[in-house]
């Protein structure tokens, strides 16, 4: 009877789950389990469990976190084969980051990163991590965050970058600075935010390159540091915010982990100037967050409130320096790119577009960005002769010795009022502008020599050397049917024309030469782009110089033919000219700039011009 129970027993056993066995899941479940860690799933990952196990501290890990991080490191010192040293030094940067989220201590933040700066960079570098071993972008991320974190003010919202003694849970940090990191042209660098845990808007990508360091923007303040920082200062806006990346480099980490006492340097990188950095060895890329700096720098910027207040009243006030401003310091060697805005718009209306082209592998590398600031309220000559002053000015501030030809090699984009400017780079007017207001000669109408000098400028222009090509983009060439009756009397109550401007011309108007005008007051912008308007004539009559090669974007909105449509504020046939390379037209709205086949277009027209030579 007995030996009956014992065979049914086996039996029924036997038709239930083994201790050990299977069960098929799904892919994604699957997946998760294997690759879940304290970053993505905010729980140790199974590499971690693993070595907790095998050293039978997981029951403790969960009871006393602190004190098992302890007994890990003190075997550290521990003789062992290097597979199980690289499995030790992973899981205390793990474990010591999830504690530090548990407890809210930053010595554990900075343990974790230097943990993971010894099983990533080991002092033999034939004893590095196989390159497809997968905790070695999750120690990356660590190291990253770890130092983000563990060098945090009180307050959370900046990085301390400062060099001196940090406590860590096991010994301590010595840190010492790299000086010349913190110099960016005539700026030096300060407060660093950690931008790599901002959510952005306002543009549809974010680009992020992967690699080692704290990614930061940084805010800027002027030091001296003779002429180069001098025009620095002069045409870089102090809001500007700097991409960099924050390195602290080891001195024998793994040596120095198991001792507790470490000595490091602390590097910093500014984005456009350096993209990799030299580790063991290897060039090894940094990571970088520009499009989050670039976000950062754009939130509550004055630069939005400009676009009305820029378009109604000229005020001066409200543009730094003459209107040319640099997104980062002079880089020779480098081709200049100047993106021109249009009516009652303001350079932020760009940054979708320097996003993207910054960005290009191509691209990057090879050009700076300028951004041309102007009233846009104000007659379309003036303003045309204030760009064409600040592009000679800066380029004899920047290179007086003519040393750097790349500066002469320069690119305009001009959109909407923006592309009439960039026009009038390029083309000889003679005195075509002259002969519409009136038939005297210009040497013989009298006028103070300030005003004459003014106006010379004004309305003779020639196209200027240093520009290669320019970029028209949904440009009004024969006017804006917008700029029409009851819209235009509306318009020309709202402007206020600058009051030097205003001075200057009010008494030549009432002169002999002008009384058959009967013009009580200068044109605005507006009036100048209504179509007919003499100088409109005048200028599309005007080819575009011969040297200078030409391209045209139009925005046309609906399907179908061309001919006819308009973007909502011009007309095809208005963006329309001949002699132009190339035209592209592009199904959009009249701020056709941040349009994905606008931004592509211009990609490859500065490609294009980058193979020409």
């Amino acid at each position: 009877m007995r030996l009956l129970f014992v065979i049914a027993a086996v039996l029924l056993w036997s038709g239930c789950a083994t201790p050990i066995g299977v069960v098929r899941g799904n892919t994604q479940d699957i997946h998760y389990a294997l690759t879940a860690n304290v970053l993505s799933a905010g729980r140790p990952s199974s590499w971690s469990t693993q070595v907790l196990h095998r050293n039978n501290l997981f029951e403790r890990f969960q009871v006393d976190a602190e004190a098992t991080l302890g007994a890990l490191q003190k075997l550290l010192g521990q003789r062992a084969g290097e597979e199980r040293l690289r499995d030790r030094l992973f899981t205390l940067s793990e474990l010591s980051f999830y504690y530090a989220e548990q407890a809210g201590k930053n010595e554990h933040y900075l343990a974790a990163a230097v943990y993971a700066y010894a099983f990533l960079f080991p002092e033999d570098n034939t004893l590095s991590p196989n390159p497809l071993d997968p905790r070695l972008r999750l120690a990356v991320d660590l190291y990253n965050l770890g130092l983000v974190r563990g060098l945090a003010s009180l307050d959370g919202q900046e990085v301390m970058v400062r060099e001196g003694t940090y406590e860590l849970p096991f010994g301590e940090l010595e840190l010492k600075l790299e000086a010349s990191g913190f110099l960016w042209g005539g700026f030096r660098l300060n407060r660093f935010i950690p931008v790599g845990e901002f959510d952005i808007r306002g543009v549809r990508n974010r680009y992020h390159q992967a690699g080692i360091g704290a990614p930061l923007a940084a805010e800027v303040e002027p030091v001296l540091s003779g002429p180069a920082g001098a025009i620095a200062q002069k045409r870089i806006p102090p809001r500007t915010k700097v991409p960099v990346t924050a390195f602290i480099r080891i001195e024998e980490p793994r040596r120095s982990v198991v001792e507790g006492k470490l000595r490091g340097r602390l590097e910093l990188y500014a984005a456009d100037q350096a993209s990799t950095v030299k580790i063991g060895g290897a060039d090894l890329p940094l990571e970088l967050e520009p499009t989050a700096a670039l976000a950062y720098q754009m939130e509550g910027a004055p630069v939005w409130d400009f676009e009305i207040v820029g378009f109604r009243f000229a005020d001066p006030q409200k543009i730094l320096g003459d209107g040319l401003v640099m997104m980062h310091p002079y880089r020779s060697g480098r081709l200049p790119v100047v993106l021109v805005h249009g009516t009652a718009s303001s350079p932020a209306r760009w940054a979708e577009m320097f996003n993207e082209v910054t960005h290009d592998p191509v691209i990057g590398g090879r050009y700076q960005f300028w951004v041309f600031q102007y009233n846009t309220g104000q007659p379309v000559l003036y303003s045309a002769m204030l760009l064409r002053r600040a592009l000679r000015d800066i380029v004899s501030e920047l290179d007086p010795a003519e040393q750097d030809p790349a500066l002469r090699r320069m690119v305009i984009i001009g959109h909407s009022q923006g592309g009439l400017l960039t026009k009038l780079m390029a083309v000889r007017s003679g005195n075509r502008f002259w002969e519409n207001v009136t038939k005297e000669p210009f040497e013989k109408v009298e006028m103070v020599q300030e005003t004459r000098e003014l106006l010379r400028e004004s309305v003779f222009f020639e196209p200027l050397p240093t520009v290669e090509r320019v970029v028209f983009i949904a440009t009004p060439h024969r006017g804006s049917y917008q700029a029409t009756g009851w819209v235009l009397n509306l318009v020309k109550r709202l402007i206020n024309l600058p009051g030097t401007l205003v001075s200057q011309f009010q008494d030549l108007l009432k002169g002999q030469a002008f009384a058959h005008l009967n013009m009580s007051q200068l044109p605005t912008a507006v009036e100048n782009m209504s179509p007919g308007h003499p100088f409109l004539r005048a200028l599309n009559d005007l080819p575009i110089d011969s040297r200078i090669t030409a391209h045209s974007i139009i925005a046309v909105l609906g399907e179908g033919p061309i001919t006819g449509k308009t973007d909502g504020v011009v007309a095809y046939e208005s963006a329309h000219i001949e002699g132009v390379q190339s035209e592209k037209v592009v199904r959009s709205v009249h701020s056709t700039q941040s349009h994905p086949e606008t931004i592509e277009e211009v990609r490859r027209i500065l490609r294009e011009h980058i193979e020409i030579r």
